[in-house]
């Protein structure tokens, strides 16, 4: 279920493994629907498009959060879905997020939810400075406004026209960490190691793993709520935790992708096993053996201005061939037929023997595409 590069790199590990895949998404190129046997033409909700998914498949999976539950649901009558319905559901929404991550006893950042005026007028002065954010269909920092009075937070909640929002209180930050999971149905579990995440304007920028500034003690408290958040769910899949850690020291949760996660693509060029890999092994019910890290890495987001960093109207292409010459480089295109500002066309990864060396070569790569360092 969906079609774009997500499910892209979902199609391509299932067919190394041997399989055919199928793809439904309404958009005739979508990056995922190209490269797969089967593409389904239809919206996430057509019955006559999910009955076609169902009989051209023996299991389903979903690579964007925003899928329709109920028609995972629909679909789980007929095939084995992975992650359920119910799962997705839960990450579909924010404040139910986030209670399901507080009830398996993981902090997360002071929050209140705002429903109604009564809710608004009744917010806790304390939680300001703010974010304030959708409770749905918010990513890549769509949907999020900063407020810092209760006159900027009643501004905010209009502009975003009353939905369903929380307010999460600003926290001081040390930096921003991830931890990908994938859960078989018999409950067995096994992790990439801790992501350490540079986000721009709210979208993932840079990853390095191993993480430069993680202790043995965040490594292992993220694994263990990142186990605890999927064992509740019973959850069937990969599943991403995103945390913050504070500048105490503190561990808190942001929130979760039922999927890969952009912060674990450096695991298709670092790892024996990409969290794809690991995606296919528990909707197959394959063995799920933990992967290895056999080299550092750093993940570079490549969005659509790179396109535009000359300043013109009409893209060009990045200089990809003064890229490629350095060492470790791998260059990851999505297939995407248009190119614009913010919308997510790649990732480079950049793999080396340590840490020192994959970010000297990854700040190489950076200024000869015009990205900002770190």
């Amino acid at each position: 279920m969906g079609g774009g590069q997500l499910g892209r790199m979902f199609a391509h590990a299932a067919q190394q493994a041997g399989y055919f895949t199928a793809v439904l998404d309404a958009d005739a190129d979508s990056p995922a629907g190209t490269v797969s046997h089967h593409h389904v033409r239809a919206g996430y909700r057509d019955a006559a498009g999910l009955a076609e998914l169902a009989r051209l498949c023996a299991a389903i999976t979903t690579e964007f959060e925003n899928v329709p539950a109920d028609s995972l649901r629909t679909l789980a009558a007929q095939r084995p879905v992975a992650p359920s319905g119910e799962a997705v559901a839960t990450c579909q929404d924010r404040a139910v997020e986030k209670a399901h991550i507080v009830a398996c006893g993981v902090p997360c950042a002071p929050h209140a939810v705002i429903e109604t005026a009564a809710q608004l007028a009744a917010v806790d002065a304390d939680l300001l400075p703010g974010i304030l954010k959708t409770s749905r269909l918010g990513y890549d920092g769509k949907g999020q406004v900063r407020v810092d009075t209760p006159e900027a937070l009643a501004a905010a909640w209009a502009e975003l026209k009353q939905v369903p929002c929380v307010l999460e209180k600003r926290l001081a930050l040390a930096y921003e960490v991830s931890v990908i999971v994938a859960r078989g149905a018999a409950g067995e579990l096994v992790h990439f190691p801790l992501q350490q995440n540079l986000h721009r304007e709210g979208i993932l920028a840079v990853t390095q793993v191993p993480a430069p500034d993680v202790t043995p003690e965040v490594q292992q408290q993220a694994v263990d709520a990142a186990g605890r958040i999927a064992a509740t769910l019973g959850y069937v899949g990969v599943l991403c935790v995103e945390f913050f850690v504070l500048a105490d020291g503190r561990l808190v949760a942001n929130e979760m992708a039922p999927r890969p996660h952009n912060s674990g693509h450096y695991t298709l060029d670092a790892c024996d096993l990409s969290q794809f890999d690991l995606q296919v092994r528990a909707l197959t019910g394959a063995p799920l053996v933990a992967p290895r890290l056999h080299s550092s890495a750093v993940m570079l987001n490549l969005l659509g201005d790179l396109w535009f960093t000359a300043g013109g109207t009409e893209p060009v292409e990045p200089p990809w061939q003064h890229v490629l010459a350095l060492p470790g480089v791998h260059l990851h295109l999505y297939g995407k037929t248009e190119a614009r500002p913010g919308r997510k066309m790649g990732h480079l990864n950049v793999t080396a023997a340590s840490p020192a060396e994959a970010r000297d070569v990854a700040l190489r790569a950076a200024e000869l595409l015009g990205l900002a360092a770190w």
